[in-house]
């Protein structure tokens, strides 16, 4: 599912490589991502501790607390 149809504060898992905005930190398929929520064309999201920003038409899949 694209990443504009989870709900807020979400754990999700990348099904494909991502770069978000020019200058942002490139992610890949497979890493979990905590979505916080969406802001415009990208999302507020944090891997590990770090501000990501996910294209909100990037394609995750919600994981389940033991998932992750």
């Amino acid at each position: 599912m694209q990443l504009h149809h989870v709900p807020n504060n979400t754990k999700v898992k990348l099904l494909e490589d991502d770069t978000g905005p020019p200058g942002a930190v490139s992610l890949k398929k497979g890493d979990i991502i905590e979505f916080g929520h969406i802001d415009g064309m990208y999302s507020f999201c944090r891997k590990e501790g770090v501000t990501v920003h996910l294209k909100a038409w990037t394609e995750v899949e919600i994981v389940e607390n033991n998932d992750a």
